[in-house]
């Protein structure tokens, strides 16, 4: 398998679908990087040469942000926010979704599974029996 940025792209696929598996390289950024490249897209990974290989590493070292750089960016950009106090700074520290979707449903996936209040399964008003 060849290896990039410390990670084993796969052999068996084509080129600009084994390159995604970069943390932040998608479809768009993996056919950027193959023209700069001068390599064909439909490419099977483990057709490429050492020389192809090579030219790959270097324009993602040069010119792309990717796996643990990147990632490191990122928690000091939200870490920022949240030292600011800004709202999105805020909605970042309680767990909460950050661009504006509502929340009173469909937030499961940020808010977590659903936890069970007491007295939260009756009617208002009805008696207990």
């Amino acid at each position: 398998m060849p290896r990039i940025s410390g990670v084993d792209i796969p052999r068996n696929k084509q080129i600009w679908v084994s390159l995604q598996y970069l943390y932040g390289v998608g479809p768009t950024n993996s056919k950027v990087i193959l023209d700069k490249a001068g390599i064909k897209h439909e490419t099977k990974a483990d057709a490429l040469t050492e020389e192809e290989i090579a030219k790959i590493r270097e324009i993602i070292d040069r010119e792309v942000p990717v796996e643990g750089d990147l990632r490191k960016e990122i928690n000091l950009n939200i870490r920022r926010l949240i030292e600011v106090g800004s709202y999105r700074g805020t909605r970042h520290r309680r767990s909460l979704p950050v661009r504006g979707q509502r929340t009173r449903t469909n937030a499961r996936t940020r808010r977590g599974t659903r936890k069970t209040v007491a007295g939260r399964g009756q009617k208002r008003g009805a008696t207990k029996k």
